[in-house]
Formats: structure tokens, sequence, C-alpha cells
């Protein structure tokens, strides 16, 4: 614990590297009469401290989506160290939740605040066959042949910082529609095809909007001149169809300062490709 001016004992701010399966999860985000990842974390904490705690997150993910490493923080003034947090909450937590770490961090850290970057990954899976083992992780899309190459040359003109209310779904509370996108790959391994984004910040829907039109890109159904028209001159009418959720994944978050190290947070999804 910390102690403040006057010997005032203040809480010790704790960080969370979170795991989950979005599958049987109505997104992070706790909302009345739905089992969400910030509400199961939340409740497994006030079980052993007995008085609600609130956590924060570094973004919210929608209802079916993965996160590899999610961040979080709450507050707490006790006696249990911070670093052991990660096992005591992992044994309240249902199947689909892991806390891989936990670690103190100053008060003046903020889970989403503090956060300069967010990384997201989507997997298709190409192959016609398909594979139990990555369902519920990837979008099974074989209806035409998807050329990496194309959709590369559509992504590579949203670096930068632009408007793009064409990817934003109804329903945000945000003022604005920039985006600082700082990176952006489409990679192929196998059978499986990535597309990853990294930005400051991200819209709601915004990635599963994007590959659900990249995917025509990739198929010949539409030119990647043509996909760049679209969001820059905002026509969000024409933007008509989202990807599924389960093969969305928020990949890391990026931070000037965060105390775990590397092999905890940075590419902690599975290579897929092993699993053909």
């Amino acid at each position: 614990m910390v102690v403040g001016s006057q010997n005032e004992i203040l809480p010790n701010r704790i960080a969370l590297v979170i795991q989950y399966l979005g599958t049987n999860f109505h997104g992070w985000q706790k909302q009345p009469n739905q089992v969400s990842v910030q509400g199961c974390i939340e409740k497994a904490i006030a079980s052993v401290v007995g008085y609600p705690i609130r956590i924060y997150g570094a973004g919210r993910t929608d209802a079916g989506v993965h996160a590899a490493a999610q961040v979080a923080h709450f507050e707490y003034c006790g006696p249990i160290p911070p670093h052991k947090w990660a096992k005591i909450i992992n044994g309240r937590l249902p199947e689909g939740i892991l806390i891989r770490a936990s670690a103190q961090v100053s008060t003046n850290w903020h889970a989403r605040f503090s956060a300069i970057w967010r990384r997201y990954r989507y997997t298709i899976y190409t192959d016609k066959r398909p594979n139990v083992f990555v369902s519920q992780t990837c979008w099974h899309y074989y209806h035409s042949v998807l050329q990496e190459s194309l959709i590369q040359k559509a992504l590579n003109p949203l670096l930068g910082e632009h408007e793009l209310s064409a990817f934003k779904r109804t329903g945000s509370d945000r003022a604005d529609s920039l985006v600082e996108v700082q990176t952006v790959e489409c990679y192929r391994r196998g059978a499986f095809l990535y597309l990853e984004i990294q930005a400051n910040g991200f819209l709601y829907g915004m990635v599963r909007l994007l590959v659900g039109m990249l995917v025509e890109v990739g198929g010949g159904k539409r030119s990647p001149e043509s996909f760049t028209e679209i969001w820059q001159n905002q026509r969000r009418e024409e933007v008509k169809y989202s990807a599924p959720a389960k093969g969305l994944c928020l990949l890391r978050v990026g931070y000037p300062e965060f105390p775990f190290a590397k092999q905890l947070w940075f590419d902690t999804q599975p290579d897929f490709h092993l699993a053909q």
C-alpha cells in the first residue's frame, strides 16, 4: 500500500494482463443481465475482498471477440501482494478467462488512458475443409481465393490520422471518428490469412467492418482504389458487411511504462497454421 500526505494510506493500483475466449461472453463491458468478462473478474475479486471492486480495461471488446493480452487495473488496500492476485483471481473465474499476470503500477497509471496504442488481429481460415480446433477463433471463409497482396494494397492508405466514420457502427458514443492508424499488415501462413491493425484507438465495430469489405478486395470483387475512395469520402452506406466476431482478437496494448515481461503479453495468440 502507498502512504500519502498526513500518513493517509492509499490503495495499491494493480494491473492485470488478461486472456479470454469471447465465445461465451457478452463482450468485455459489464451489462445488466449479461455475462461479461469485466463482470466475471469483478465478481471474482469481490469474493476475495468482501466488497464491490471496479476494474478498468484498456478497451471494450464486443460479444464474441477474444483477447490475447487485454489490460485492466483495479485498486486495493490490504495485505495481498500485487503479484499474487493473478493466481488468486484465476481460482475464481469461469472457463474461458485467464489472468496471465498481475503487478503494482503507480497511482497515476491507467489501463485505458495511459495506453498509446492497441493492436488487433483478425484470422481467416481459407481451407475448404472445416477444422473444429480453430472454428471458435477464425472466420472460415473459402468462397473465393483471397489475395493478400490486394488486401495489403488497400490497407496501406489507412496509415496516418484519418476520419474513418465509414467504419463505425451505429450506437457509438464517441464524438469524432478520427483514428491514427500506426501499422497495417496482411500476411498468410498456410491456410490462415491474418490482418493486423495497430492504432491509438478504434471506433465501435471498426475492424470487423474493415475486414468485411477487405475480403471483397482480396477476392477481386472490389478494387483497392474503390475501398480507399469509400472511406475517404465517408460513404458509410456502402459498408454493408461486418466480419464475424469470432475471428477478431485484441492482440496487445502498448504503454510507455509497463511492468510485465514481454513474453507475458506481446504475442500470446497461438500460431493457427500449425493446426492444419
